[in-house]
């Protein structure tokens, strides 16, 4: 093993010796190389006279760049996009990002998390996540309607085991006694869980109450206080985008942080959805320990082995984006003109809610319980899903995903409020269709 990856393990097993069992094999052996990016780190602090350490072209003093692409940029000054962002994401904006989780998450108050790490999205996020804590067999706790590039990345990347168990109640709620007996279940086989947790959820748009999210956040406590070893993992990406009263409208990630050393919560947010800006892959890893051990030495040995996976991977995010990002967080129009495309969304939202009341409806599928985020979700009746999906594409020209043998998944974000009704109404009579073409 490599001396760099030995100093922080024993850094780690010193701090917290549970958190150095969650490692995984890969996850013991990265470290943050001390190369070209660490001496050009150095590099730009002392060298007053010349920096011929880092790899970029400069030009009087300034990034090199072509005229024709930096006058698209609305006069953003060159070394504010062309040179390499640092592996672990622009400072300022690391720093921005974690007074934003303050302000809209209360229960974070007087608590010690990580500073966040820029990462390419929240994909790249959960890859690190893997890389880092992930071995093959290791069991993957998810509800039964979760996203599809988790089989993906944990699954066939890392060969683990998913396990899964009902995400929704009779009465329409969080199944949370579904998910205790799952979690007593893999904690009495496996010294080590990782639980991922995302609200809202996708495919399905559901976000826990304050209720569920306590109810949740106790029992992880709790099962990490009887010796097991938890990663709780919080895919935050739609975060914010709740449109109901009655839901929790913060993370679960302040609900876990500094609360036990056998449970390790990790927030993934971002940009993305956010900020709706989808194509910039701007994402955010922030680390959560419990109280015990010297918090700014493990978070610090934490980030240097996940900028070693950084810099195994991609090397680091683009730059431009992060500038246009911090750029967003700074401006005195960015509260406001984000409260005007959620209430776009919310009344998108609203009015599939009414919609579904058509009585006719119900025959043929029911809704699974929704209250923010993108998507809902139709478990059909009578007819398969994959088949209804083909059928309406060629017959109607509506796109949907056949989420499961028997669910669709319906992303009414991108579907203007007027259009709301002929959508389903087209999905119906798709239905329809499907009935008396096999009856």
């Amino acid at each position: 093993m490599h001396p760099l990856a030995e100093e922080l393990n024993r850094t780690i097993l010193e701090g917290n010796p549970h958190l150095h069992a969650m490692l995984s094999e890969m996850g013991k052996e990265l470290f943050f190389p001390k190369g070209i990016l660490s001496q050009s780190a150095e590099a730009k602090e002392k060298a007053y006279r010349f920096n011929a350490t880092i790899g970029i072209a400069l030009e009087k003093g300034r990034a090199m760049h072509l005229r024709c692409i930096h006058e698209r940029l609305n006069g953003l000054e060159p070394n504010e996009v062309f040179p390499y962002a640092p592996a672990a994401g622009l400072p300022a904006l690391r720093a921005k990002w974690q007074e934003k989780q303050f302000e809209e998450n209360p229960s974070l108050a007087g608590k010690k998390p990580a500073k966040p790490i820029v990462t390419s999205a929240l994909t790249h996020g959960l890859s690190i996540v893997a890389d880092l804590f992930v071995d093959p067999g290791d069991p993957i706790l998810l509800p039964d309607k979760f996203w599809g590039n988790y089989r993906l990345i944990f699954e066939v990347r890392k060969k683990a085991r998913i396990v899964t168990y009902p995400l929704f109640a009779q009465n329409g709620g969080f199944h949370v006694k579904a998910f205790e007996e799952a979690l007593a279940r893999e904690s009495a086989r496996s010294e080590k869980i990782l639980v991922v947790l995302n609200f809202p959820n996708n495919p399905c748009g559901y976000s826990v109450t304050p209720a569920e999210g306590q109810a949740i956040a106790d029992l992880l406590v709790r099962t990490a206080q009887r010796g097991a070893r938890i990663v709780a993992v919080l895919d935050d990406a739609y975060f914010g985008l709740t449109y109901m009263d009655g839901v929790l409208r913060e993370s679960l990630f302040g609900f876990l942080l500094n609360r036990d050393d056998r449970l390790l919560a990790i927030k993934l947010d971002g940009a993305t959805k956010e900020q709706f800006v989808w194509g910039f892959r701007v994402g955010f890893l922030t680390y959560g320990l419990g109280p015990g051990g010297d918090l700014e030495a493990l978070y610090g040995a934490l980030e240097k082995k996940s900028m070693g996976a950084i810099r195994g991977c991609l090397s680091n995010g683009p730059h431009l984006s992060q500038t246009l990002v911090l750029k967003a967080l700074e401006s005195p129009r960015y509260r406001e003109e984000k409260r005007q495309k959620f209430e776009l969304l919310k009344a998108r939202a609203l009015r599939v809610k009414e919609v579904l009341q058509n009585p006719d409806y119900s025959a043929v599928w029911s809704p699974y319980p929704f209250n923010s985020g993108y998507f809902m979700c139709l478990a059909l009746k009578t007819v398969d899903a994959e088949a209804l999906r083909v059928h309406l594409l060629e017959r109607y020209g509506v796109g949907v995903i056949a989420a499961s043998e028997r669910d669709i998944r319906i992303a009414f974000s991108c579907i203007e409020e007027e259009d709301i009704p002929e959508l389903f109404d087209l999905i119906y009579k798709g239905v329809l269709d499907l009935e008396k073409r096999r009856g």
